[in-house]
């Protein structure tokens, strides 16, 4: 026997197997008619396949995929009435966009959800400093935790640091800091991207 004809032979009996199988699983008529058309196709298509396509890859390429949702970077739930806490931005072209967001949301997420032009190269996993913000009023900085040494260190990298600079994935909004104003810088340094050589 020829190959081509083995794999022919092959791809219809796993055809046949997988016909006896959704009969058994399949609970409802319906269901089972799909199952039928679906199959008589598939026997269709197998016969006016090209031979470069009767390989066991031929059946894969048929198979419907499924996918899973993807996380959305940057998303925000909106806040409930009466919980909302406002921030204020200032891009780089001396913009302000106040916005109503949640306890809890961070600076890098809120930002990449109302569209303003704010890297988070990393993902909000402070291991870069795209998401460099400098906090306007040196009061509401105090009223931030601290930075950890982490943070520290991707700072050190920020282009443009001043001493009230912070990254906005690492800055989530309290009630403390209802009514922050941070200012983003003129540019930003990726370090992950300028480091890859092809």
């Amino acid at each position: 026997m020829s190959t081509p004809r083995v794999l022919r032979q092959s791809l219809q009996r796993l055809a046949q197997h997988a016909r006896c199988y959704s009969k058994t699983t399949t609970t409802t008529t319906s269901a089972s008619l799909r199952s039928a058309a679906q199959t008589q196709q598939q026997q269709q298509q197998q016969q006016r396949l090209p031979t470069a396509w009767s390989t066991p890859f031929a059946a894969a390429a048929r198979r419907s995929l499924s996918t899973s949702s993807a996380l959305q970077h940057g998303h925000v739930d909106p806040p409930k009435p009466g919980e909302e806490l406002y921030v204020t931005f200032i891009d780089k072209d001396n913009h302000t966009h106040r916005l109503a967001v949640s306890a809890g949301d961070n600076l890098l997420d809120i930002a990449q959800a109302h569209d303003l032009e704010m890297e988070g190269a990393c993902g909000g996993s402070c291991a870069c400093s795209t998401c460099h913000v400098i906090v306007q009023d040196q009061d509401m900085y105090d009223r931030m935790p601290e930075p950890d040494d982490d943070e520290n260190d991707m700072l050190d990298l920020a282009f443009g640091l001043t001493e009230t600079s912070r990254l906005g994935c690492q800055v989530h909004m309290t009630k403390e800091l209802d009514g922050l104003v941070v200012k983003l810088p003129s540019m930003t340094r990726n370090l992950q991207a300028s480091d890859f050589k092809p």
